[in-house]
């Protein structure tokens, strides 16, 4: 059985403050996130993993950073990306942010998934476009054992089309920071090794930045 493990970015600044990033803000993990990666790599580094995938955003390669400088083979995969929020990107985490937010999330509970906010990208996009990270994973036997650093609403989706689940089903994953989902892959299905597991973040002491 191929297992994939599929982790969620350490913590930036702006998921300190409940600022939505999106495909399109490129922050670094704060100190706290780089505890958290360390945290997950002291627990893991034993693992043969064969590859290492990240998206095409600093956040996650420096989630895993340790892991790629033990020379591991890395391969970003932009499929990987969050999803890109638009115009609320990078903005202030206001009431009006949030009440946006709220509506929009309702609207994909209700079953509409081609809603998206201006210069956005709609969760049905995102589905779409991690098909080819799907296929890479299915097709490519020889790596038997996988590192693969994602983002939240991304990686939901992501879990969904892996476990051939509805959308409506996204919100049932949890997806705090480095929090990780095991996977396994066999006879061309996959299923879930390990849900929402944040073992390692066990005893650590939050930043204060």
């Amino acid at each position: 059985m191929k297992q994939i493990y599929i982790i969620r970015h350490g913590e930036t600044e702006l998921n300190r403050q409940g600022i939505v990033q999106g495909r399109g803000i490129n922050s670094d993990l704060n100190d706290t996130g780089r505890a958290q990666a360390e945290a997950f790599y002291q627990t893991y580094k034993t693992i043969p993993f064969d590859k290492i995938y990240t998206s095409s955003l600093k956040r996650t390669w420096q989630t895993v950073q340790k892991f790629i400088d033990s020379k591991l083979d890395w391969e970003q995969l932009t499929g990987l990306d969050e999803l890109a929020w638009g115009v609320w990107e990078g903005k202030p985490n206001t009431e009006a942010s949030r009440e946006a937010f709220r509506a929009m999330l309702e609207t994909w509970q209700h079953g509409d998934y081609t809603a998206h906010f201006e210069g956005g990208e709609s969760v049905q996009d995102v589905y779409d476009r991690l098909k080819e990270p799907m296929q890479v994973l299915m097709n490519r036997p020889e790596e038997k054992t996988v590192l693969l650093c994602m983002h939240g609403r991304a990686m939901r989706v992501f879990l969904c089309l892996l476990l051939n689940k509805p959308l409506s089903e996204m919100t049932e994953f949890p997806h705090q920071n480095t929090v990780l989902y095991k996977i396994g892959f066999e006879n061309g299905q996959f299923s879930v090794l390990e849900f929402n597991n944040v073992i390692h973040l066990d005893g650590l002491v939050a930043g204060n930045d």
